[in-house]
């Protein structure tokens, strides 16, 4: 999710992984993939910035061991090796 502002001044959070498109004409456009459209204060290479950043620490987030992380944020899923898995399963 990454913040953006509306050219009311209002902020608003989208999902990032809706976005088909940015457009700068000279307002930046903002079009989802269900052709929804926003058109926000912020440039478009800041918009390109924020949606870096954030799947970034998605990543970031899902590479840490279960131990590295805080136990609010583990998850029920864990990498397994092949040397672990039980006997007579393949």
């Amino acid at each position: 999710m990454i913040l953006l502002t509306r050219l009311s001044g209002t902020a608003f959070v989208l999902n990032a992984d809706l976005i088909e498109r940015l457009d700068s004409t000279p307002d930046t456009i903002v079009t989802l993939v269900d052709d929804k459209k926003y058109v926000v204060m912020e440039p478009m290479d800041e918009i390109v910035s924020r949606v870096c950043a954030w799947r970034s620490r998605i990543i970031a987030g899902s590479t840490q061991p279960d131990d590295a992380r805080p136990a609010a944020g583990r998850s029920h899923l864990s990498a397994v090796s092949a040397d672990s898995t039980p006997e007579g399963v393949h």
